[in-house]
């Protein structure tokens, strides 16, 4: 899914807007819910962006967002709920969030911040910053301490993304040039 939405949006922008314009690119998909930094990665692959430069790219595009769902997330989808159009898709998504929030307040708290960790790295649909961030505040975690354990998660994502849309053998020449 995260292939063909990445594909679409590579695209829709075109390839031939130059260097600085591909990085905007990836950096504008790795910001967007569900394709996140995974899907900026792929993006950077097809548009042929060094492995590097394209990973940090994608880290910030993806951890910007972040803080402010952090600190506005359970606001906004209470004033979100308050719309008809809105309503279905904001009740899966609380019930979502709360969902994986329980699974996780049933451990001992010293491992809510590393299944919030594991949660965020895998690179799966409806996995992510995004949703990790929903699933801290139904957590009523600390948000500087949730921004340190999304942002690890992200990057153990962009680590496991790289090595399959660049190659194994790519991300570990590239981890070392």
């Amino acid at each position: 899914m995260a292939e063909s939405l990445a594909s679409t949006l590579v695209n829709f922008f075109g390839t031939d807007g130059g260097t600085f314009v591909n990085y905007l690119i990836v950096f504008f998909i790795s910001c967007l819910p569900i394709l996140e930094l995974r899907g900026g990665l792929i993006a950077a692959y097809i548009l042929h962006l060094p492995l590097i430069p394209a990973m940090i790219v994608c880290y910030i595009g993806n951890m910007l967002p972040i803080p402010f769902l952090l600190m506005f997330v359970k606001k906004l989808l209470h004033w979100l709920g308050n719309f008809k159009i809105f309503k279905g898709f904001i009740d899966w998504l609380e019930n979502r969030g709360q969902k994986k929030a329980d699974e996780m307040k049933q451990k001992e708290s010293k491992w809510k911040e590393w299944g919030l960790m594991a949660f965020v790295a895998i690179p799966l649909p409806g996995t992510g910053g995004w949703t990790g961030s929903l699933v801290a505040a139904f957590l009523n975690m600390d948000n500087k301490k949730a921004f340190k354990v999304i942002a690890v998660g992200v990057a153990i994502a962009g680590i496991i993304v790289a090595a399959l849309s660049y190659g194994l053998v790519d991300v570990i020449v590239g981890l070392f040039k």
